[in-house]
């Protein structure tokens, strides 16, 4: 109780439309999808305008191409626009900020995973709607905001920056580990006693559970009602390790601090349901492109993350009842080249690669790529197994499929693949 107190103090001073938002949320939870729709294209065409007023860079774009927000009839007619990727955000920063006089700004900084940083500021509506999106989707878990969690993320290692992630990680009645030490392994791992839930890394909630199934642990002791993995692919056996640690598998949310919660999977199975209210998303050569709905004072409008995905049909009805867009699966990143001695191909060939090897001869491999130098590459690969001799045929088989002899590869077995500072990305390049 004294939690539930302390975390709605901190939200009214901070977030005070938070909870407002949560419960339209709950309310449009169980709308058709024609109501949906509705209400999605209202808060597009709102969006758009609002863009328009106020934001320098995207009025010049809106003039360039003849495109007037109030003359909007359908989401369609937004494909006039271009669509941009992070790098534009980053050249145009300026001019895309909303000239408006916000009451409320909180800055946000993404993770530079993919290069530079984007620096941007949400106004008090966005930062609560994003925020009342993931308590949506834990709600369907029974998960109150205030409940107590384990948290693992990347953290910044700045003084009074740390500060405050220990005031606000108390505030949120949330604890997270800062190194795979074994004495901080076995704190962090006994907190999880007395907890709701853990979030965060995907590749970090699956090194926890492999500590506790590794050391002796009583199981009997963790009662978690949710574990939910965001920011990286959640390999096969990652919720073969936490379904042994846990009695639970991971738990998708899909999103970006910039394009905002897009889907959060429900408890029914592997449906990721796309939260409609706050996004609306294009699919484009196989691409996500999303339009943030809520994001007033930096407009992020066609956004291209980068993420090859799959959706299902738009006749596809989820068990869980939800009327809202379902996706199927979040293939990886489209990012740079493998290069060849003659020929590029697409980073996403590891991806099946190995996605063919569970098919085909059931065995998961966790696997990073990474390139030095044109037609040679270096594949780690966590497991190490006795069948080494056996496992290098598969992978090489699988390679040689896709590469032929344009790449010399050298396959290396038993390699620690994660880090608790950073997400992990299965093809790394140094070359362009």
């Amino acid at each position: 109780m004294l939690q539930k107190i302390i975390y709605k103090l901190g939200v009214k001073w901070r977030n005070p439309s938070l909870l407002r938002q949560f419960e339209s949320l709950k309310k449009s939870d169980k709308w058709s999808i024609e109501k949906l729709q509705a209400y999605q294209f209202e808060r597009l065409k709102t969006l758009l305008q609002f863009a328009y007023d106020h934001s320098p860079f995207y009025k010049k774009e809106f003039d360039e191409v003849g495109f007037h927000p109030s003359q909007m009839t359908s989401p369609d007619d937004m494909k006039v626009l271009p669509v941009i990727d992070k790098s534009v955000l980053i050249r145009n920063n300026g001019d895309i900020q909303s000239t408006y006089k916000f009451d409320k700004l909180q800055f946000s900084e993404t993770s530079g995973s993919s290069g530079k940083p984007l620096l941007f500021y949400r106004d008090e509506e966005w930062d609560s709607g994003h925020r009342a999106a993931v308590m949506r989707g834990q709600s369907w878990y029974g998960i109150m905001p205030w409940d107590r969690n384990g948290y693992l993320w990347g953290y910044n290692i700045d003084r009074k920056k740390t500060l405050k992630t220990k005031i606000l990680d108390r505030l949120c009645n949330r604890f997270r580990m800062f190194s795979y030490a074994p004495d901080d392994m076995e704190r962090f791992c006994r907190k999880l006693r007395k907890s709701a839930f853990l979030s965060g890394y995907a590749s970090m909630i699956y090194e926890t559970a492999r500590y506790i199934n590794t050391h002796p642990h009583d199981k009997t002791k963790y009662h978690l009602k949710l574990i939910k993995g965001t920011s990286e692919k959640i390999y096969p056996n990652y919720h073969e390790e936490t379904q042994k640690a846990f009695g639970l598998k991971i738990t998708s949310e899909y999103g970006a601090a910039e394009a905002g919660i897009i889907a959060f999977e429900c408890p029914e199975g592997k449906n990721m349901h796309i939260c409609m209210e706050n996004v609306y998303v294009e699919v484009i050569d196989g691409e996500i492109v999303v339009t943030n709905l809520l994001s007033r004072s930096f407009p992020i409008i066609r956004y291209k993350l980068g993420d090859a995905v799959v959706l299902a049909s738009p006749d596809y009805k989820c068990p869980c009842g939800r009327n809202h867009p379902v996706v199927l699966d979040v293939c990886g990143r489209i990012g740079k080249n493998i290069l060849g001695k003659t020929s590029k191909y697409p980073s996403l060939t590891f991806y099946y690669v190995f996605k063919n090897i569970a098919i085909q001869d059931g065995i998961t491999l966790n696997y990073q790529a990474r390139q030095d130098e044109k037609g040679k590459i270096t594949i780690n690969i966590e497991q190490n197994p006795e069948n080494i001799s056996e496992l290098q045929q598969l992978v090489r088989r699988e390679l040689d499929k896709y590469f032929h002899d344009d790449i010399d590869f050298t396959i290396n077995w038993g390699v620690q693949l994660h880090t608790h500072k950073e997400k992990l990305k299965d093809f790394i390049t140094t070359i362009e």
